[in-house]
């Protein structure tokens, strides 16, 4: 049960620190890299530099904890 309450405390770390990311860049993505089409009245976003630094970003994490763990 305490192994239950570390993952709890290290996932609302996480979010917390993933808000305070998101608040000081005002919108996810907009990295260069990233496709944004805009034609008219039709917009397309395609965050792939976001998606692939958050992906490291969030395996780096999950490491992380789940080594802490052991």
């Amino acid at each position: 049960m305490a192994d239950l309450g570390k993952l709890i405390i290290g996932v609302g770390i996480a979010l917390i620190v993933i808000g305070a990311l998101i608040l000081l860049f005002g919108r996810v993505g907009g990295l260069p890299g990233d496709i944004y089409i805009k034609r008219g009245n039709f917009t397309f976003v395609f965050p792939i530099v976001t998606c692939i630094i958050l992906s490291i970003l969030l395996t780096l994490a999950l490491q992380f904890i789940l080594r802490v763990r052991r």
